[in-house]
């Protein structure tokens, strides 16, 4: 399905360094900010108190971050989930510190304020081992990944295409780990989910793109075309595929950061990131890595054994 069809091929081979250097600079910036700010942990890494609470009318977030800033509790995070009476409360870890009193003490300061009374739920206590286990095992996930994805791309198509993607999908991690760190944002396990999920989304891409190439050299055998021809014509002639595909995707990811709260904002935010600069490298990192790389139409399509005729 096509909404529309270019016909005459762009030339994003020509402007290939001018956008690997961008994307270099971007990269460069988000290993800075991940260097000298670091990322923002949750309390499932961390370690800490988490909370759930129930109020018999709609909660007031900021007043109960409020309550508890002023009560001495540092750094609380509170948010809704499910309903927006139904209030979901992290604390971080404090050395020496008793779960139950803390949880004692969260009640009393929010049935000392004013409005409705909180009926507590649930209380959970993260120890700091619990969380060194879960840190381990997301990067653990994501070498494990990040290998399966090389496998797959080498036994698929050739070793310079797996070397290409993977470079791009660490690009795309490594930014979007970038943006949490510089702006402080919280990266918690959903936030990992994401950028998981953004690995295998932008993989998908890269084969998209990469297919189409193999075609074309396959298909390109009577008739001359550069590699860089070969790639414009591959990106070109998937453009309305992308589109379609990234464009319903983010609009499924944009409702989420719009209507989902504040329980699936950061996840969605991660997703968005992970989704444009997934097209972004797909195209403009993937491609010329690979024509860098000094792929030939030989490596792809087998030539055509000729038959020779009997002599008579």
């Amino acid at each position: 399905m096509e909404f529309f069809r270019i016909r005459r091929d762009i030339p994003f081979m020509r402007h290939a360094l001018v956008f690997n250097v961008i994307s270099l600079v971007t990269f460069l910036l988000a290993v800075f900010f991940l260097a000298t700010r670091g990322l923002h942990l949750s309390v499932e890494f961390t370690g800490g108190t988490l909370m759930e609470v129930a109020y018999s009318e709609a909660a007031d977030l900021n007043a109960v971050r409020k309550s508890l800033t002023d009560s001495g509790f540092s750094d609380p995070q509170v948010q809704n989930f499910g309903t927006a009476r139904d209030v979901l409360i992290r604390l971080p870890l404090v050395k020496d510190s008793d779960s139950a009193k803390v949880s004692q003490q969260v009640m009393a300061t929010l049935s000392a304020g004013e409005g409705a009374k909180p009926e507590l739920r649930r209380v959970e206590y993260v120890g700091p081992q619990v969380g060194k286990e879960l840190a381990a095992d997301g990067s653990l996930a994501l070498m494990l990944v990040i290998i399966g994805i090389v496998i797959y791309l080498a036994m698929r198509f050739e070793w310079r295409f797996a070397v290409s993607a993977i470079i791009a999908n660490l690009h795309d991690v490594v930014i979007i780990l970038g943006f949490f760190a510089a702006f402080q944002w919280e990266f918690s396990l959903p936030v990992l989910a994401a950028v998981l999920a953004v690995l295998g989304y932008s993989v998908n891409e890269s084969v998209v793109v990469f297919d189409r190439v193999r075609e074309v050299f396959r298909n390109a055998r009577k008739r001359t075309m550069s590699v860089p021809e070969v790639l414009d014509h591959a990106i070109t002639s998937t453009i309305s595929r992308t589109i379609i595909t990234h464009g319903s995707t983010q609009m499924m990811v944009l409702s989420m950061l719009l209507f989902g709260g504040e329980a699936l904002h950061y996840f969605a935010v991660a997703l968005t990131i992970g989704i444009c600069f997934g097209i972004y490298s797909s195209v403009l990192v993937a491609s010329p890595l690979v024509m860098w790389l000094g792929v030939k139409r030989e490596q792809l399509a087998k030539p055509v054994k000729q038959k020779q005729e009997a002599v008579v």
